[in-house]
């Protein structure tokens, strides 16, 4: 099964840098928002949680 997760990151500071992790960590599909300052990722359920923590410490909030 696939999860979605929707990320806001204040600035724009630390959404590429969370898209290329995310990527690393295999996610099936990750868009970065047009302004520059949110994501969306499609990943598998088993790596949901890691895939949060590297938000979280990319700067992000999980919506």
């Amino acid at each position: 099964m696939m999860a979605e997760i929707h990320a806001i990151f204040p600035g724009g500071s630390g959404a590429r840098e969370a898209e290329l992790k995310l990527l690393a960590l295999r996610a099936i599909q990750v868009q970065g928002g047009t302004d520059g300052s949110s994501l969306t990722a499609t990943v598998d359920e088993e790596v949901v949680d890691r895939a949060l923590h590297l938000i979280r410490q990319s700067g992000g909030t999980p919506e």
